[in-house]
């Protein structure tokens, strides 16, 4: 392996694509998460759906 290769590997460990951060309020999501689930679950219910 030579230096540019290694250097190029260890580049692209580190590259971020864009995607969401690790570092976000887990919380937060939960909650919006869990809330989307039961405000589907009350319009299917609702709606005569199931």
């Amino acid at each position: 392996m030579t230096a540019s290769t290694a250097t190029a590997t260890v580049t692209r460990a580190v590259t971020r694509t864009g995607g969401p951060k690790e570092d976000g309020p887990k919380i937060l999501e939960h909650v919006l998460g869990w809330t989307l689930v039961v405000v589907l679950a009350m319009l299917v219910t609702q709606t005569g759906l199931m």
